[in-house]
Order: structure tokens, then C-alpha cells, then sequence
């Protein structure tokens, strides 16, 4: 109800100018990463089909593109379906699978992914997905490959330690194959192994949690090292710009150490 009054009066957009006002002279996030967290919950509370959630949190996720591009961001990664999300009941998957495939197939006739030269790319064990997600997936890539002034990643099927594990594997292939000297493997070898070796920047200036839980849950565990984390008690599909901004406007106020 007090929302709803706010929103009526109009102090949310005040609110939102106000926000943007202090950003705007800050220091902003080169790569920002949310664990988009909350649909089924969001359905639950208001009564909805479990499916509703996650067709309203695709939905947000074609507003935070706008907003993340007014900010500037280089680097958007969203965990969209961990590993685990597999056991969930058969007729989620599919459906979560559906809702996929179809927003992915619109980014390719999508102005701003062209006119902003956004590279899109899935990160994850994709050879786990549907062979038409799959499909999908690889026309996506390969129409948007030669861009690069955003980059816009989508975590799906994704691990933290399965991504570490996948790294190592590659590694030890290319030792075994005298690619490699093994002497030479150090931090800056690693990395070019992970999902994320594309981004000019790999490491997350900014982790944003939706839905109040307070962890990573395995998301981006090498590359999180020095990210600065924020969590919000909010469900994803209620995501607004005021909620960004205000994570925003956390990142520019800490003092980051980077383990000094």
C-alpha cells in the first residue's frame, strides 16, 4: 500500500533523480554481476504460477540492459540457472528452458545488442542444455562475436567450482599435449581458461544479490575475489533502477583494498 502511494505521487521518480544525481559523479563499475534471485518467490507471494516469475524476471532483465547502458557498464554477467537448478521438478526446466530460448532468439534482431556492439555470450556446461537452446545459444554468439563495447553474459547451467574444474581439465589437456609447460602455469594461464577469458575485464567490480539471501551460492568463485558484495532484500522481478542505483552508490562509497 505505501508503495503503491509513493509510486502515485511520484516519489519514486524524485527518489531515482536524487540517486542518479550523487552516481553520476562517482566512480562507476566497470563489470557488475547479479545472482538474479526471487522469481519463484515473488510468483508464491502473489499467487501466481511458479512460471509467471520467471517470465517477469526475463522481463527485468530487458530493463537492466537500458539501465546498465545510461551507466556505462563494460560488463553485465547474470546467474541465470545454476548446475543445481537441474534437480528442480522436470516441468520448471522445461519451461525455464523455453523462457530462455525465446528471449535469447530476440537479442539477435535486438537495435541496442547492434547499435551498442554488445557482445552476448553463455557461460556455463552448455552442452547440458536442449539441443535447440543450444542452438540458439551458438546463433547468438556468432552474430554478436565481433563486438566489443559491452559485453553481456549470461550464467547458464553454471558452476563456480564446475567452471574452476573445467579450467583445470583444459589445462592438464593442453600439459598432456605438450602445448603447455606446466613451470609456466600461474594465475594469469588460469584465467585464460575460465568462461569469462573474453571480457577485458574478467574480475566483477560489483556482486548484487537479489531476494535478502546473503550468499554467492557458487557463483563466479575465482573471479569474485576482491568484488565488493551487495545484498538486497528485494525479488528480482521487482528489480527497479532506484535498487541499482542505490547498489551503485554502495560500491562508490567503500574503499577498496584488493587485499592490502
Amino acid at each position: 500500500m505505501f508503495k503503491t502511494i509513493l509510486s502515485t505521487v511520484g516519489a519514486y521518480k524524485l527518489y531515482e533523480k536524487w540517486l542518479w544525481r550523487q552516481v553520476n559523479g562517482g566512480v562507476r563499475p566497470e563489470h557488475i554481476a547479479i545472482i538474479l534471485d526471487g522469481n519463484r518467490r515473488w510468483a508464491m507471494d502473489k499467487a501466481l504460477s511458479i512460471w509467471s516469475g520467471h517470465e517477469k524476471g526475463a522481463e527485468r532483465v530487458e530493463k537492466l540492459i537500458d539501465w546498465c547502458l545510461k551507466l556505462n557498464v563494460k560488463s553485465i554477467t547474470l546467474y541465470a540457472f545454476s548446475t543445481e537448478n537441474f534437480n528442480r521438478s522436470k516441468d520448471e526446466v522445461v519451461e525455464i528452458m523455453r523462457i530462455a530460448c525465446e528471449n535469447l532468439q530476440k537479442i539477435v534482431t535486438d537495435e541496442r545488442i547492434h547499435k551498442n556492439r554488445i557482445r552476448v555470450k553463455v557461460i556455463g556446461r552448455v552442452n547440458l542444455l536442449p539441443e535447440d537452446l543450444q542452438q540458439v545459444i551458438n546463433n547468438v554468439e556468432r552474430t554478436t562475436r565481433n563486438y566489443d563495447e559491452h559485453f553481456l553474459n549470461f550464467a547458464f547451467a553454471y558452476g563456480g567450482r564446475a567452471e574452476i574444474v573445467d579450467a583445470a581439465r583444459k589445462i592438464a589437456e593442453e600439459v598432456r599435449d605438450g602445448k603447455l609447460d606446466p613451470e609456466k602455469v600461474d594465475e594469469m594461464i588460469f584465467e585464460q581458461h575460465l568462461y569469462t577469458s573474453h571480457l577485458p575485464k574478467q574480475d566483477p567490480d560489483l556482486i548484487i544479490r537479489t531476494s535478502g539471501e546473503e550468499r554467492l551460492s557458487g557463483f563466479l568463485l575465482w573471479q569474485s575475489a576482491y568484488s565488493e558484495l551487495c545484498f538486497l532484500d528485494v525479488y528480482w522481478p521487482d528489480f527497479r533502477l532506484i535498487d541499482l542505483l542505490r547498489a551503485v552508490r554502495t560500491f562508490q562509497k567503500r574503499e577498496r583494498r584488493f587485499g592490502g
